[in-house]
């Protein structure tokens, strides 16, 4: 079983450390967690939450804008 969880973004994946949390994660692949919106099994999360191996992330854009 491997120790990694996987985010993606729009068509890059990233593959990242099981254990920390998914902020850290996040700004260890140069993006910024207030830029995306991250959903693990169709279900929004939070940024503290900690990754377990397996983990798939999909990281949706926030767009902003007035």
């Amino acid at each position: 079983m491997s120790l990694t969880a996987k985010l993606i973004l729009r068509d890059k994946e990233y593959e990242v450390r099981a254990g920390q949390t998914l902020r850290d994660a996040i700004q260890k692949c140069d993006l910024s967690p207030q830029a995306v919106l991250p959903v693990l099994d169709g279900q929004l999360i939070t940024d503290d939450q900690i990754l377990r191996p397996g983990d798939i992330v999909m990281l949706v854009s926030v767009i902003s804008g007035g």
